[in-house]
């Protein structure tokens, strides 16, 4: 099975299965107790993770407004939170 097949299930995962997934994995390493050739697989799995996880938080960030507020402190619509 390819690495790509192997880790094919993180796309469902969310952001927490994710970083809960992780944090498992970089404990499982740093115990130091796996076999070489199962740490680099899980290694990799972590990479996977991290990258899922990251796209996430950016996916995330891209949707967080702040609220326009009128003259009189009504709120008019919503822009992006860095707009300048």
């Amino acid at each position: 099975m390819t690495e790509t097949a192997q880790n094919e299930d993180i796309k469902a995962l969310t952001f927490e299965q994710a970083l809960e997934a992780l944090e498992r994995i970089v404990d499982d390493l740093e115990r130091g107790d796996v076999p070489l050739d199962q740490s680099i697989r899980i290694y990799e799995r972590g990479e996977a993770l991290k990258a899922h996880c990251e796209k996430l938080l950016k996916s995330a960030e891209d949707k967080v407004e702040k609220i326009r507020l009128s003259r009189d402190g009504k709120p008019v619509g919503t822009e992006p939170l860095d707009a300048e």
